[in-house]
């Protein structure tokens, strides 16, 4: 993974075998490490005035950008343009409520994101962990 958070290896659906797990292992984790800071902010601003809660792009969306083929500039007017979005933007959110103040976080929302979060990164970390272990295994190392 570079300092961006993008991994530097295959995502998902080369040939690699195991690495393809372990690379979309790592960036998912990054990933859920983003959100977390991000979570964390919107909980930390639940009382700032006019505040509008965000997240980052769904991972899904993230995936289909790192996979896209590259844009084409079919007129000389066009914008040269990457074509990739960038994994850890923060967007706004769609916002269900506020209060007098303009305060758009739901600490029970937020709550939950969290929970949801927490629970995809153990997922993420049992299975590196689990193709580390018979990494060792194949390689006749214990523990």
């Amino acid at each position: 993974m570079d300092a961006t958070g993008t991994s530097t290896g295959r995502a998902a659906g080369g040939s690699g075998g195991g690495h393809d797990v372990l690379a979309l292992a790592q960036r998912r984790l990054g990933w859920l490490d983003r959100r977390t800071v991000v979570l964390a902010q919107n909980i930390a601003n639940a009382d700032t005035p006019a505040y509008r809660p965000r997240d980052v792009m769904p991972f899904a969306q993230v995936l289909a950008a790192a996979g896209a083929p590259p844009l084409a500039r079919t007129a000389p007017a066009h914008l040269h343009g990457s074509g990739r979005a960038t994994a850890g933007t923060a967007q706004d959110r769609a916002l269900q409520e506020t209060v007098p103040d303009g305060n758009a976080v739901s600490l029970d929302r937020e709550a939950v994101r969290v929970a949801e979060t927490d629970t995809a990164h153990a997922l993420a970390m049992a299975v590196h962990r689990s193709f580390m272990g018979m990494f060792r295994l194949a390689l006749g190392r214990q523990g």
